[in-house]
């Protein structure tokens, strides 16, 4: 979407508000010992107190109100009861929603307690690569340029990026033009950044793998050829100048 008016603003900071604390909150929570479930149920308390509807949930009906993938998942894990976090998990929480109309979204990997398993390299790669992707994006700047920042830095440190995995446009429903922020440079993107328009902006970095497979769950992703990747998401309204970071809340970088 495109912010038009001071209404349209005030409800997008309303819904990322609420996303972006209902990550902090579930991030904070997490604790070796703890089913995926019991931290998605205490995620969804948090959104139903804040009066926001999971976006997953309401969209495409998937089994969770919020995505929490463990070790090797790359993306989408459902929740479940079977599945324990461990000291040294590799986890993302993946967390979007609606409020009164208007969508948000954001994500993030961590690394649960002490980083046995040498997971915290990768973490602060997609991280740092986000914040030097943000402060990049202005009106006027070609998409398939952050991708290829993007691309650059993670080859920079050892990675790859996940190339069919992207951020997205997103306001008035989950997933809006541009369709496509991808993590590489996409030479048939001439699409830039245009002022006042509300994207998710995402990393995908893995360690050895370039593309994302689901597996027969339906919803769960992992890695063509293995390994890990970290994620992080921001939704910004972008500007002439630095972009507003909507979801600031939820502290991924602190």
């Amino acid at each position: 979407m495109s912010i038009t008016k001071e209404s349209e603003l005030l409800g997008m900071q309303k819904v990322s508000d609420a996303v972006a604390c209902t990550l902090r909150e579930m991030r904070n929570y997490a604790r070796p010992g703890m089913s995926t479930k019991q931290l998605d149920d205490f995620g969804a308390c948090i959104l139903k107190d804040l009066g926001a509807h999971s976006a997953p949930y309401k969209t495409y009906k998937f089994p969770g109100y919020t995505c929490i993938s463990v070790g090797n998942e790359f993306c989408h894990g459902i929740p479940s009861t079977k599945k324990i976090l461990q000291e040294g998990d590799l986890i993302n929480i993946d967390v979007s929603a609606e409020l009164n109309g208007f969508w948000s979204d954001n994500g993030a990997s961590f690394v649960l307690g002490e980083d046995k398993n040498g997971h915290q390299k990768l973490v602060d790669a997609s991280k740092d690569i986000l914040r030097k992707a943000l402060q990049n994006i202005k009106s006027g700047v070609r998409i398939a340029e952050i991708g290829h920042l993007i691309e650059t830095e993670a080859k920079r440190r050892g990675f790859q990026v996940i190339k069919n995995l992207t951020g997205h446009g997103i306001g008035r429903s989950l997933h809006e033009e541009p369709a496509e922020i991808a993590n590489f440079k996409d030479r048939c993107n001439l699409a830039r950044f245009r002022k006042n328009s509300v994207v998710a902006i995402e990393t995908f970095i893995s360690t050895h793998s370039k593309y994302a497979i689901t597996l027969n769950d339906g919803w769960t992703m992992v890695g063509n050829k293995g390994g890990f990747m970290a994620q992080h998401e921001h939704t910004i309204v972008v500007t002439d100048n630095k972009p507003m970071i909507l979801t600031a809340k939820n502290d991924i970088w602190n």
